[in-house]
């Protein structure tokens, strides 16, 4: 049994995400866990909050409530969310844990040991009107690269390029609005990205068979311009893990607190530290190389906009701090990362409320519906754009009339016909031989797919599956052959209903639910993958009582379409 450690991008604490969020991170890091499990791995995924940082301060603001108020009750909404699109984190963590504080600290403390952390003193804005420094991303202004008019002072989210408040045109103080700003001396430390170039460039020159969008990223960022720069790691915010602590090998970092992009990729190990706290598991096992995780294979799932951090910065941090004596942690194996989601000609946005947001995409239909289009449109290759009209196609094609129409006909049939028992043992035909040929070849193409993490390749082959199950009983025809020869009609519906357990099994990574709607009403808990499609096929007994489910899924109808298009096309506010 192989192990394999997931983490997913963790969401900032600042709201409810929308769709782009869960299709760049979350969804097909939980699509790859069930889908390992459902091969009979063993399986830790990890996700968490991010809860440090401007984001979260100026979100507890606009809610008028202390920081830590907001930092857990809006966990607990991401957490009720992810449940409800039945995200199967082992962990939902959260960055603010005492788990996390103890290890960025510790982290900090070795990398400065090993040289790898300098103090800088530097010019920082500093708003008159707020009366104090304003951490980049406290900042907005026009970016020099692209002309986005609210680039941050951190990144532009428009084009992605790294940015320091300086570098952009006339700056504003989010808090306030305000362009009185002025620089400032104040003291930070930086992590030595640079000392760590040469190692990096190395490590990710392994890494062959990385996606090309994380290994162009990384490299745009190693090499274009002056290559990597020394990053930033302390800010000046009352809100994060404490840069000046007992032990710390600096002094007068007092009122400052570590980056939350430094902190935040430590959260993965500190959120299985989290759950070992609670039910006794070994986090060492899965993230110390000398405690047993040199046997597992650790992918990480993010959008493009995280991939520098994963690539560079959390790297140099695990790179420099294994460089000291008894320091033995796991590095990532592959990064899966993903293009953005766009909206009605536009980018989805959690700060500017464009889109359909996840709490919305549940009150509207099950998680099911959302799950598939999503994972069947996964922004790949190149950005990908959600339209209503082309989810109710989706839907209406794909769920509702090849996978729910084909349990529907099978097990209203056989009830109407022959009860709900199954009728008689599976016996195979030609007709039956050669479609498990068929599903044979598509089975392995499917397997490859997700291998591979080809989510969308994934998602093709999967319903190729359910369109062989459809043809079967088109070609075959039971309620013609019934009039005829009613033991073969027996044989072609015990057929088709051992194929419907089938793709139970095979679609539970993208529709849990319905999975398991079909395996309770087949009354089956056998949801072993089929290795052996032979033996498979004759799971259902003669005599094993099933009963009619309920419609899978229902279309989605134009006038639905057409309201849900006119509600989400403008702002939430």
């Amino acid at each position: 049994m192989a192990r394999h450690l997931i983490t997913s991008a963790i969401p900032y604490i600042n709201g409810i995400k929308h769709l782009g969020n869960l299709v760049g991170s979350q969804l097909p890091a939980d699509l790859y866990a069930r889908y390992l499990r459902g091969r009979g791995n063993e399986v830790m995924f990890i996700c968490a909050t991010d809860e440090h940082g401007t984001p979260a301060e100026l979100a507890a603001a606009k809610a008028e409530k202390p920081v830590a108020d907001y930092c857990a009750e809006m966990h607990d909404v991401q957490a009720e969310i992810a449940a409800g699109f039945r995200l199967s984190f082992d962990h939902f963590g959260r960055s603010s844990s005492a788990q996390n504080r103890a290890l960025t600290q510790h982290f900090a403390k070795v990398l400065a040991e090993q040289g790898l952390i300098r103090e800088v003193t530097e010019q920082q804005m500093y708003s008159k009107a707020d009366g104090r420094f304003l951490p980049d991303r406290y900042i907005e202004g026009t970016c020099p690269n692209c002309g986005y008019d609210s680039a941050r002072g951190d990144q532009c989210d428009n084009c992605t390029k790294q940015l320091d408040p300086v570098d952009l045109i006339n700056p504003r103080s989010v808090i306030s609005g305000s362009t009185d700003l002025e620089m400032r001396e104040t003291k930070h430390l930086f992590l030595r990205q640079s000392a760590m170039k040469d190692k990096l460039a190395a490590w990710i020159d392994s890494k062959a068979d990385w996606p090309v969008l994380t290994t162009s990223i990384a490299k745009k960022w190693l090499f274009d311009g002056d290559g990597l720069q020394d990053r930033g790691i302390t800010r000046d915010l009352s809100w994060g893990v404490p840069a000046q602590f007992e032990g710390a090998p600096w002094e007068g970092m007092e009122g400052k607190v570590f980056y939350v992009w430094f902190d935040a990729p430590i959260e993965y190990i500190a959120a299985t530290q989290e759950l070992s706290a609670q039910d006794g598991t070994d986090w060492a096992r899965w993230w110390r190389t000398d405690a047993g995780a040199e046997d597992v294979t650790y992918t990480q799932f993010m959008g493009k906009d995280n991939v520098p951090f994963h690539t560079l910065s959390f790297p140099a941090t695990i790179l420099g701090v294994n460089a000291a004596e008894g320091e033995n942690w796991k590095l990532v194996d592959y990064i899966k990362s993903f293009n953005y989601l766009n909206y009605d000609g536009g980018q989805f946005s959690t700060s500017r409320g464009r889109g359909v947001f996840m709490d919305q995409a549940l009150s509207l239909l099950p998680a099911d519906y959302w799950r598939w289009w999503l994972l069947s449109h996964a922004p790949e290759s190149a950005d990908s754009e959600f339209t209503w009209e082309n989810f109710q196609t989706s839907v209406n094609k794909d769920l509702a009339d090849v996978l729910g129409n084909l349990v529907s006909r099978v097990t209203k049939f056989c009830n109407s016909k022959f009860g709900t028992e199954v009728p008689a043992e599976v016996v195979l035909t030609e007709r039956e031989e050669a479609l498990l040929a068929q599903f044979r070849e598509g089975l392995a193409a499917y397997e490859k797919a997700m291998d591979a993490i080809q989510v969308r390749r994934s998602a093709e082959e999967l319903r190729a599956l359910w369109v062989l199950g459809n043809e079967y009983l088109q070609a075959a025809a039971p309620w013609s052959v019934v009039k005829t020869d009613e033991a073969a009609a027996r044989g072609i519906i015990v057929f088709a209903l051992n194929l419907i357990r089938l793709y139970a099994v095979l679609s539970r990574p993208f529709i849990p639910d319905a999975a398991q709607a079909i395996m309770t009403a087949l009354d089956c808990e056998d949801w072993s993958w089929p290795e052996d499609l032979d033996a498979a096929i004759r799971t259902l007994p003669a005599g094993h009582a099933f009963t009619v489910p309920e419609n899978l899924f229902r279309k989605v109808t134009d006038d639905e379409r057409e309201d849900w298009a006119n509600r989400f096309a403008g702002r939430r506010d």
